[in-house]
């Protein structure tokens, strides 16, 4: 079982220069204490995400950290010129010692596009193209290319990545259908759905990669959550409620001021995703049996935390993180 790490970088009453600089000493300690992965989400002209250019930040998290693997989760590919996208994974992958793990998507938010001038009708196309684009340069000497949207001729790739063939790819699974295609894909992925949509996923996901007959170990499925530890139930129950709406009004800034619902909504209480499973609070005893339990009804095997969200203060979210690592990772580690 592994431990990952699922970040917006919504944004909190710190400046955004200190912001930074907190966000990166609560990334050193993910490293130090152990995690897998950090998972960096792209999100454009909101409170929600603070890291609109992700490889701006993560490039400082290769070079603040020594272990942990890194990635956005995802990038919009339809909002990249396909060449830049493979120079800059190129050099991320490099400048970490090859620690990168790359997911790539569609965007999350119509809105988002539209800011951009993509028209979301025409993402899919654009993601299908594009990412066709990225995987040969990725892996070979020139890029060759026609389609609707890009077409090229003997681009020299002159910038490899570390690892060969290229980085590990990851995707956001929402459907039985897309975990279908991320199976036959060999992609890891990643669901913030409920535990019993995601069983669904994660079923439909290890019937796909049997029937492809790859060879190796199956990638990672993860299952990811928003929480809070704390030295009692009471005390984290507190500042998850206090967080939550925080980080709330953030992920619906822009689809209010458009008067536009997200795909994909969340309540505005905390209490609310704590019935329908997607967060949880609690002591450290008490979030192992939570973790514990969700991993085995849900069929994941990569446990992904949001731990940083909303109000939560540097010294509120290093505790959370301390307690997770020192006592339940050992604790689900040793099970």
């Amino acid at each position: 079982m592994e431990f990952g790490i699922f970040d917006h970088l919504d944004r909190s009453p710190a400046s955004l220069a200190d912001y930074y600089e907190e966000r990166l000493a609560i990334v050193e300690l993910f490293d130090r204490a152990g995690f897998y992965g950090y998972h960096l989400a792209e999100h454009h002209a909101t409170p929600l995400g603070m890291a609109p250019s992700p490889s701006v930040f993560l490039a400082a998290v290769a070079q603040r950290t020594k272990r942990l693997r890194f990635g956005p989760m995802i990038f919009a590919l339809p909002l990249y010129h396909p060449i830049r996208m493979i120079e800059e994974i190129c050099m991320l992958d490099q400048m970490s010692g090859g620690r990168l793990d790359v997911g790539f998507g569609r965007g999350a938010s119509p809105i988002e596009l539209e800011l951009y001038g993509v028209n979301p009708d025409d993402a899919r196309d654009i993601y299908d193209e594009s990412l066709a684009v990225v995987m040969k340069g990725l892996a070979g000497e020139s890029v060759s290319f026609k389609g609707k949207h890009f077409s090229y001729d003997s681009v020299p790739m002159e910038i490899h990545p570390l690892q060969k063939p290229h980085p590990p790819l990851w995707y956001g699974v929402h459907a039985n259908d897309s975990a279908v295609r991320a199976a036959k894909q060999g992609l890891n992925v990643i669901s913030l759905d409920d535990v019993e949509a995601t069983r669904g996923f994660s079923e439909h996901y290890r019937a796909d990669w049997k029937e492809t007959g790859r060879a190796g170990p199956m990638p990672k499925f993860g299952i990811g959550r928003m929480l809070v530890v704390a030295d009692s139930d009471a005390e984290a129950q507190r500042l998850a409620e206090r967080a939550y709406p925080v980080w709330n009004a953030s992920f619906l800034h822009l689809f209010k001021v458009y008067d536009r619902m997200p795909r994909h909504p969340r309540p505005s209480e905390f209490s609310a995703i704590q019935a329908d499973s997607r967060g949880f609070c609690g002591s450290p005893r008490t979030v192992t049996e939570i973790v514990r339990k969700q991993m085995a009804e849900s069929g994941a095997d990569y446990f992904v935390g949001q731990f940083a969200f909303g109000d939560l203060t540097l010294a509120e979210t290093r505790r959370s993180i301390e307690l997770f690592a020192a006592e339940v990772m050992p604790a689900l580690r040793n099970a």
